[in-house]
């Protein structure tokens, strides 16, 4: 029996040292799982707006090929409304899915830039469906439609602590004439 009390220390330490090492082990397959699993809903919040934003840019690029038809735009593929109005059916409907996961997917703040970016470019759409010829008005509504996805972008890079990025404004240099 005493040879048993004086390896006893020695089979505590080695028990104490087994727990020790499988509660680390435990901890970090723990702490290892949640950084994959936020991971995993970051890439998908990231698809989610992306998608969004994809989805509702097909609509505003549209809109300016039909201005450009209309005389309010100097978009170079100029679309006439009757020809548009198959791709502009599409293009809202591809919206709907989009809106709907990031809905589910995004935050509160995103979720509110993309309303606000939306809502200009449903009035755009309106314009256009009243076949306005108004340049002035037309480039009034391209200013506000660019700082509503300026802030829609804004607020997806803070969610997903982003650098800062690109305004998305590109400025073309004159063409020279020969």
């Amino acid at each position: 029996m005493s040879a048993f009390i004086q390896q006893l220390p020695a089979l505590i330490g080695v028990v104490i040292g087994a727990l020790g090492s499988y509660l680390a082990s435990t901890r970090g397959d723990q702490a290892r799982f949640r950084r994959e699993q936020a991971a995993r809903w970051e890439e998908r919040r990231l698809a989610a707006y992306a998608d969004y934003a994809r989805a509702l840019k097909k609509s505003v690029t549209l809109t300016y090929r039909i201005a450009a038809h209309l005389g309010n735009d100097p978009h170079p593929h100029p679309l006439s409304p009757e020809e548009a109005a198959p791709h502009l059916a599409d293009a809202t409907d591809a919206r709907d899915p989009a809106g709907e996961t990031l809905l589910m997917l995004g935050t509160a703040d995103v979720v509110e830039k993309a309303r606000e970016w939306v809502v200009v470019v449903m009035e755009m759409e309106g314009f256009l469906r009243a076949q306005t010829r108004n340049p002035e008005a037309w480039s009034v509504m391209l200013e506000r439609q660019r700082a509503a996805r300026e802030g829609y972008y804004a607020a997806v890079r803070r969610d997903l602590a982003l650098p800062p990025g690109h305004s998305g404004e590109w400025r073309l240099a004159p063409s020279r004439t020969p």
